[in-house]
């Protein structure tokens, strides 16, 4: 099943550009056919990488289901880069 549309909070991976394979949450949704991502680590929350949606594979799971929830609006850059490591380390 392949998700077209971001939403707040989703899981994704990198598909192109020098991150490659790298795991992001979506942070927000910017213009149209943009998102901007964070991972906690590399990307902060106060600095998120804006990437074109087509070089974005979207995952159906979320980061509220690893611990960040973004809707609850208190996340840290801490709970965003645990969330990404715990779904990393799942799919091993």
């Amino acid at each position: 099943m392949k998700i077209k549309k971001p939403e707040v909070g989703m899981l994704c991976v990198s598909t192109q550009g020098r991150d490659r394979g790298r795991v992001y949450v979506v942070c927000a949704l910017a213009e149209e056919g943009f998102a901007l991502v964070a991972d906690g680590d590399v990307r902060r929350l106060n600095a998120p990488k804006r990437k074109n949606i087509k070089h974005l594979m979207l995952l159906p799971h979320g980061a509220a289901e690893y611990g960040a929830d973004l809707s609850a609006g208190n996340v840290s850059d801490c709970m965003l880069a645990y969330a990404v490591r715990q779904y990393v380390h799942s799919q091993k």
